[in-house]
C-alpha cells in the first residue's frame, strides 16, 4: 500500500494508515502508443533520458510493455504508471475488500477497520488518533462537514474508474483480479471499473420501498409525486448505507455520475469500442450523439 509519510525534525516517517492516499497513485496513469512516442522525438529523448539517469525514480514507476523488457507490445502499447503490475494488484486487493475500502455504493475514502481498531500515531508524548467515520464528521476540522475518514466520493471513484479502464487496454486479460477481495470471483480490471460503476449508480437507483439510497430514508423521495423523480448531487455518501452528506447541490464533482450512467447503462456498440484509450470528454460527446434510454427516475 501507499502510506503518507510525516516529516518531525528532520525525520520522515511512514503513517501507517490506509487511506484515499494510498489509493491516489493508481490514477497516475496513461498508456502510450509507440506510433505517438515516434512523433513527438523530444519527448522519446526526455524520457529516455530519465529512464537511464534517474533509476532511482524510474524505478518506482512503469514503462513497459506487457512482458516487462521495456518493449512496445504487439498492439504498440506502452504503459506509463506509478505502480508495477505486482503493486498494482496489492493495493487492488485492500481497494476491492469490503471490510476495507469497498462499500455497496463506491470506493471508500478510509479503510472500514478502523472502526473498530481505530489508527494510532504517537509522538511528541501525544497520542493522535484516526477513527472511520462513515458519515457526518466527529470533530469540528473543516467545519465539521467534509469528511475524508470513511464517506464515498464521487471524483475519486470516477477517477479510479478510469484508471482502471486504462490499466486493462495495456493489460486486457492478462491481468484478473479478485472482486470483492475473498469471494472467489475474478475480473478483468474492466469488469472491476464496471462493478465500481455499477455501485456508484446505486447510490442514485430506487431499492427498497422505491426510496434510492442516497435519500436516507426520507420517504418523500418514494411516495411524493413532487419528491420522487428528484435526485440530489449531495457533496459525499455515507461509506455504509450510501445517505447523501454536505451539500445537496454538487453537480460539478458529483455530477459527473451522469458520464457514469451514460458509459455503463446505455452503452452503445461505438462507445463499447471507444473505451479504454479515449479520453472522458471524447466519451461524453459519444454518449450525446448516441443517447440512451437509462432513466434514473
Amino acid at each position: 500500500f501507499y502510506y503518507d509519510r510525516i516529516h518531525v525534525n528532520g525525520t520522515a516517517m511512514p503513517m501507517r494508515l490506509r487511506s484515499a492516499v494510498g489509493l491516489i497513485p493508481l490514477i497516475a496513469v496513461e498508456v502510450l502508443e509507440q506510433d505517438v512516442i515516434d512523433r513527438l522525438p523530444g519527448f522519446q529523448r526526455r524520457l529516455q533520458w530519465f529512464l537511464e539517469n534517474r533509476k532511482d525514480l524510474a524505478a518506482h514507476i512503469a514503462y513497459f510493455d506487457a512482458d516487462g523488457d521495456g518493449r512496445p507490445d504487439a498492439h504498440g502499447h506502452r504503459l506509463l504508471a506509478i505502480p508495477s503490475r505486482e503493486r498494482l494488484e496489492r493495493v487492488l486487493r485492500v481497494l476491492l475488500d469490503e471490510r476495507e475500502f469497498l462499500s455497496p455504493h463506491g470506493v471508500r475514502s478510509l479503510s472500514r477497520t478502523y472502526a473498530d481498531e481505530p489508527y494510532e500515531f504517537a509522538i511528541g508524548g501525544n497520542t493522535y488518533r484516526v477513527c472511520y467515520s462513515p458519515a457526518e464528521s466527529t470533530t469540528e476540522l473543516f467545519g465539521g462537514n467534509s469528511n475524508w475518514r470513511g464517506p464515498v466520493w464521487l471524483p475519486l471513484n470516477f477517477l479510479l474508474i478510469e484508471a482502471l479502464e486504462r490499466y486493462h487496454h495495456f493489460y486486457g486479460d492478462t491481468l484478473r483480479v479478485e472482486c470483492p477481495t475473498g469471494s472467489n470471483r475474478w475480473l478483468d480490471l474492466r469488469e472491476v471499473a464496471d462493478e465500481l460503476a455499477r455501485r456508484l449508480v446505486s447510490l442514485f437507483v430506487p431499492g427498497e420501498r422505491g426510496m434510492p439510497p442516497f435519500a436516507g430514508g426520507d420517504a418523500r423521495f418514494a411516495d411524493d409525486p413532487h419528491w420522487r423523480n428528484l435526485l440530489l448531487f449531495h457533496e459525499y455518501f455515507d461509506g455504509d448505507t450510501g445517505r447523501g452528506l454536505g451539500a445537496s447541490h454538487q453537480t460539478g464533482w458529483t455530477g459527473c455520475i451522469a458520464i457514469t450512467v451514460a458509459l455503463n447503462g446505455g452503452l452503445t456498440k461505438e462507445m463499447v469500442a471507444m473505451r479504454g484509450a479515449e479520453s472522458a470528454a471524447i466519451r461524453l460527446h459519444a454518449s450525446i450523439i448516441h443517447p440512451h434510454s437509462y432513466d434514473l427516475g
